[in-house]
């Protein structure tokens, strides 16, 4: 599996898309893929990821765009050192597209927020044409 990352002001996200054949109904339009992110704080400061920003981009061009509150019903403090994993997943009405966003992280001391890159991933089926992205 391939794994995309990406360092923003010493935060590290690495991300990998698994497609989930076992829940992707081509025959309906519908494919589906979990993927896995990996948040881990490289810096000295103790930071907390309060919000998220994705862009969802299918095969078509069409782009939904998420924001919200955290991850997975989360917004975990990361102390220096610190890694915090989650796994979540999306749908697309066609076999590729990709996704990219953002984590709106805070200093806990400071409160100074910043937005750390998640760095663009790729979503392929096995029916997918990859050349789209």
């Amino acid at each position: 599996m391939t794994q995309f990352t990406a360092i923003t002001e010493g935060v590290r996200v690495t991300v990998q898309a698994f497609y989930l054949e076992d829940r992707s109904e081509p025959d309906e339009g519908q494919w589906v893929w979990a993927y896995q992110v990996e948040i881990e704080n490289l810096s000295s400061r103790t930071l907390q990821l309060r919000r998220r920003s994705w862009l969802i981009t299918d095969g078509r061009g069409r782009t939904l765009k998420v924001d919200g509150e955290g991850v997975v019903g989360e917004q975990p403090v990361l102390p220096p050192g610190a890694r915090f994993e989650y796994t979540s997943g999306t749908p697309l009405q066609t076999p590729s597209g990709f996704m990219r966003g953002s984590y709106q992280m805070r200093d806990v001391e400071t409160g100074a927020a910043f937005d750390a890159e998640v760095p663009p991933f790729s979503l392929d089926s096995p029916s997918g044409d990859s050349r789209l992205h």
